[in-house]
């Protein structure tokens, strides 16, 4: 049996884990509601410790990184023995916080102790991967004295990159995705008298940024679609009628959104940096908030651009169908 544990069980998360149980053989599934990320991942193995019966069937152990894996087999001896795989969605060690101070340490810290206990510890693309291990040695530092060392040696062999399989069609709202820089690059096209429509899609969670609301007061003639769409027929219904899709993020380790965006037909704008240049091609990339209001200027003007152009960007290496023998493999009984 493959024990598949999940303390956030939401959004990607979510997918992923439906995606485990719905195609192995032989899963038993214990999750938590995606609420609350921050008491997750400091309580989540205590819960799971007592909530997962123990059962002398179990030979594979997979989570997401959340979870503090070495609370759980500290506390439940018998889950140590498994095959225990690591599942980063994102890392701890470089996602954004508005001042470097506000960073919890804890979180990392969990993150690589679950690592050192874990067999194999899986990133979703090559940029989490190594923008984790790179940053573990100035991470450790932030401890005062009797620093531990080499634990970014210990941690590597272990780690493999499995992108993120996503489930085609046939076809967040956070500060880390700066909305800020999104809007007023629109509202500079509006400005400018340049013609376009606007579709904003994404859940609404207690804590969104003012700019959302001031933003959707100053485009409102421009918006054909606003907030959380009640059906995922609804959401790809609105990326097939878009002809441009516009990442502004200061953070992504993966990005299923654009991607799903690009397989329904949308011309892509992403920056050149974070994972986007593992995935996309120079010519959708850009580096400057200038460049991006440039390159969305000539497209309002010349739209047919947008709609005529096929993108270069192989969608289907990302899917279920091509990596789903990958992560069969990756849950069998033996260690690579």
């Amino acid at each position: 049996i493959v024990l598949l544990l999940e303390a956030f069980y939401g959004g990607s998360h979510k997918q992923l884990i439906d995606l485990l149980k719905e195609n192995i053989d032989g899963c038993s599934v214990f999750t938590l509601p995606a609420k609350k990320w921050h008491w997750r991942a400091r309580t989540s193995a205590l819960y799971f410790s007592q909530n997962v019966p123990a059962c002398p069937s179990y030979r594979v152990l997979f989570s997401s990184s959340v979870l503090n894996l070495c609370e759980l087999v500290a506390l439940r001896p018998d889950l140590a023995r498994l095959k225990k795989v690591l599942y980063f969605h994102e890392n701890q060690l470089v996602y954004p916080v508005r001042k470097d101070q506000d960073r919890d340490f804890q979180y990392g810290y969990n993150q690589i102790l679950s690592c050192l206990v874990s067999d194999v510890v899986v990133f979703n693309s090559l940029f989490n991967m190594d923008s984790f291990l790179s940053s573990i040695s100035s991470f450790i530092k932030k401890i005062p004295d009797h620093r531990p060392s080499g634990l970014d040696q210990l941690i590597r062999p272990k780690c493999v990159v499995l992108n993120y399989p996503v489930q085609f069609p046939d076809v967040s709202r956070e500060h880390d995705k700066n909305p800020e820089l999104f809007f007023s690059t629109l509202l500079k096209l509006k400005d400018k008298h340049l013609h376009f429509h606007l579709s904003v899609l994404g859940e609404t969670f207690t804590d969104v940024p003012e700019i959302f609301s001031e933003a959707r007061r100053l485009l409102d003639s421009h918006i054909l679609n606003w907030g959380f769409q009640s059906s995922k027929d609804d959401y790809l219904r609105v990326l097939c009628e878009a002809d441009v899709v516009v990442s502004t993020a200061n953070h992504e380790f993966f990005g299923v959104a654009m991607l799903e965006a690009v397989h329904c037909g949308c011309f892509p704008l992403c920056p050149k940096a974070l994972v986007y240049p593992e995935i996309f091609p120079a010519e959708y990339l850009y580096s400057t908030p200038e460049q991006l209001c440039k390159r969305l200027q000539g497209l309002c003007r010349r739209p047919d651009v947008a709609r005529r152009h096929v993108v270069k960007v192989d969608t289907s290496s990302f899917s279920w169908t091509r990596l789903k023998d990958r992560f069969k493999t990756l849950l069998a009984d033996s260690c690579p």
